[in-house]
């Protein structure tokens, strides 16, 4: 039987796996970070940037408070005023968890996998609002790509500690790309902005022994997979069925593999039941067949909203194992 990492790059190079990839179980991921990256439900946090998060009582999480009191970035073309990164904690105290974790995985089984969010777009809009920072990309695109280039800057930096810290063997970085219809920018736009941030921040962690990248955006973003595979996307996790899962496998399957499927929308709600997980992870599996593809709640972490459902999900797929390979 092969290990759980074996599994996973048979899974993605086209090869001979065992069984199928089952969720996250391949990534360990390290999430004693420096910094508090969430409110807690019915709560809200402001974080090292001055972004204000809330998390209402009753919602499935937190968002960034964007009125004229909470909003960081009020002018875009004065970004440089309203706009200081924080610095990094770098503290043998402050990494002390993070590093006791990455040192407790057996790297045979499993990647100890460093976790980065939010990624560059989602931080553009986190600081400004989501309307402003689309409205900037067509306003004031000068100020936007210097944004970004400080973004990035500050992204490398936070890498260089994270690998010099944990030495993990990938990366698990957040950056939501879409609705679950479309593209928040077209792929022009995200070409001439986006992707030269993401192939930097991409390729440094590559060129310092970061196997194997994971990026989430539960989103539709097919229309964006060339550029993953161009910044050096390994897998794609969160991709829903809206991308049309199947297609995008046999087009582009032995350049990156897809990680979902199960929409986590479908299955994750106050009334869910196992069955109707078994139905969808059953499709999933089916459709989207053995190779080059990791069936996984669509949902970025190794949980659910409701209680069960990924364990759920998890039982489901083992039975899937069974039955297809």
């Amino acid at each position: 039987m092969l290990t759980k990492r074996q599994n996973l790059m048979e899974t993605i190079k086209g090869g001979n796996p065992d069984r199928f990839v089952n969720q996250y179980e391949f990534m360990e991921i390290i999430l004693e970070l420096p910094s508090k990256l969430m409110a807690d439900p019915g709560t809200e946090i402001k974080n090292d940037w001055g972004i204000t998060f809330r998390w209402p009582e009753g919602q499935l999480g937190q968002f960034p408070v964007h009125d004229e009191e909470h909003k960081v970035l009020k002018d875009i073309t004065e970004w440089r005023k309203y706009v200081k990164a924080p610095v990094i904690n770098n503290s043998d105290e402050a990494w002390a968890a993070a590093v006791a974790h990455a040192n407790s995985v057996d790297r045979k089984e499993q990647f100890v996998t460093a976790f980065v969010a939010p990624g560059i777009f989602e931080m553009c809009h986190h600081l400004m609002s989501m309307e402003d920072a689309l409205m900037a990309l067509y306003e004031e695109p000068e100020a936007m790509h210097e944004l970004i280039d400080y973004l990035t800057e500050y992204e490398l930096n936070y890498a260089k500690i994270l690998i010099d810290r944990l030495h993990p063997d990938a990366l698990f970085h957040h950056d939501d790309w879409g609705s679950q219809k479309s593209s928040f920018i077209s792929p022009a736009m995200f070409e001439e902005f986006y992707l030269p941030a993401y192939k930097k921040v991409y390729g440094f962690y590559k060129q310092n022994g970061v196997e194997l990248i994971v990026h989430h955006s539960d989103s539709y973003a097919a229309n964006l997979v060339p550029f993953m595979i161009e910044m050096g996307i390994d897998i794609w996790q969160g991709v829903m069925t809206t991308n049309n899962t199947p297609e995008l496998i046999k087009n582009y399957g032995k350049q990156i593999a897809f990680m979902g499927d199960i929409d986590s929308g479908v299955v994750d709600f106050p009334s869910w039941t196992p069955e109707i997980v078994a139905r969808e992870v059953e499709r999933a599996c089916k459709n989207c067949g053995k190779l080059y593809f990791i069936p996984n709640l669509t949902q970025g972490l190794n949980f659910s909203s409701f209680p069960g459902v990924y364990e759920a999900a998890s039982e489901a797929i083992d039975k899937m194992s069974k039955k297809m390979f």
